[in-house]
């Protein structure tokens, strides 16, 4: 029997298209929620993209939607620096300091053997190990010339690795009970109209200036940080529905899922092994950080490995959030290592590239 070729997939009507991407997201996000694995909600519509890709259907995100989910995603960020995890660390920065920049240089140093083995192309390696917010990494990995896809790839196998074992503690030694029950997403919470439009404000500023701002990432570190200050002076209130937090992540997952060509997919699939060890060693250290924090400073396990993890600060604060711990340390440490990682990433994996060339000339 004859079989179409894939490139007769395009013949579909546009919308239809969409709509069968849609649908597919909904489903494996529904599906990753219900298996608890964070960021379902941007796991979900990247393998719908990432299978759309691969079975020949031939659509695209537009900039500007792309654009309004990072300015969004930026806000979100901005939400997490609360006065009392600022106090947290103010109180204890020496302590989160030295853990994060320990974590940091670690994940370089993998990153740097990975790219110099020829395993992963120059600076793809260290920001798919750099520890920060996965959907942050992947944005800025992009900005900076990185292979998103490959940083994507790396980062969410990483947020997997991290999850799993924070459920394995949580659940044989520091015995939290299985199954915690988790209080239901309101999708569509009372609005308070005045932070929504503040909010919307601060989105849409941060459209317009961020891509001539010359900033890389512009629209993602600009109500970042815009964000955080207005709200630390009471100029503002962030109000950001889960319902709108929802398509953020789903367009940013779209956009990085159907750039996985089926080439780079195998290519991906072909380093895994090599890619999870490298996570593994990332994941040792981080435990030994986390024993220290435990024996010297008498802090609980579970809050010690999830302060320390590299997860993300978006993962991590899903899985403190269902668990016993002092979330205002865990978070504040995330927080402190997320900042750092925003400030000297950029310069490593300019380092990085520069020693890849200058070491095969």
């Amino acid at each position: 029997m004859h079989r179409p070729p894939m490139h007769c997939l395009p013949m579909i009507p546009l919308p239809i298209r969409w709509l069968g991407l849609l649908l597919l997201s909904l489903l494996f996000s529904a599906l990753l929620t219900w298996a608890r694995l964070p960021a379902a909600l941007l796991l979900g519509p990247m393998l719908a993209g990432i299978l759309a890709e691969n079975a020949g259907v031939r659509i695209h995100v537009p900039r500007l939607p792309f654009t309004i989910a990072q300015a969004i995603i930026g806000c979100m960020i901005s939400g997490m620096l609360t006065t009392g995890i600022i106090h947290s660390f103010l109180q204890q920065w020496p302590l989160f300091l030295s853990i994060s920049l320990s974590i940091i240089l670690m994940s370089s140093l993998l990153g740097w053997i990975i790219s110099r083995l020829r395993i992963l192309p120059e600076t793809t390696a260290i920001w798919g190990l750099l520890p920060g917010a996965a959907s942050v990494m992947m944005i800025m990995a992009d900005a900076y010339g990185a292979d998103v896809r490959l940083v994507s790839f790396m980062q969410y196998v990483r947020v997997f690795m991290v999850a799993l074992l924070a459920s394995l503690i949580a659940r044989y030694w520091v015995h939290v009970p299985a199954g915690v029950s988790t209080v239901p997403v309101d999708w569509f919470p009372a609005m308070r109209w005045v932070p929504f439009a503040q909010t919307l404000t601060l989105v849409l500023v941060s459209v317009l200036v961020g891509p001539v701002s010359r900033i890389p990432a512009g629209p993602l570190l600009i109500p970042m940080f815009a964000g955080a200050v207005l709200q630390a002076y009471g100029l503002m209130n962030l109000e950001l529905p889960r319902w709108l937090l929802a398509i953020s992540y789903c367009l940013l997952g779209w956009s990085i899922g159907l750039r996985f060509t089926r080439a780079i997919l195998v290519y991906a699939i072909r380093t895994l092994p090599r890619t999870i060890l490298s996570i593994l060693i990332l994941l040792l250290f981080c435990c030994g950080l986390a024993f220290v924090l435990v024996k010297v400073f008498g802090i609980d396990p579970l809050t010690a490995y999830l302060a320390t993890s590299p997860g993300g600060a978006d993962s991590v604060a899903i899985i403190a959030a269902s668990t016993h711990v002092d979330v205002g340390f865990v978070m504040a440490q995330q927080i402190a290592r997320f900042l750092l990682v925003l400030v000297i990433g950029p310069t490593l994996s300019r380092c990085v590239a520069d020693r890849i060339s200058g070491g095969g000339k």
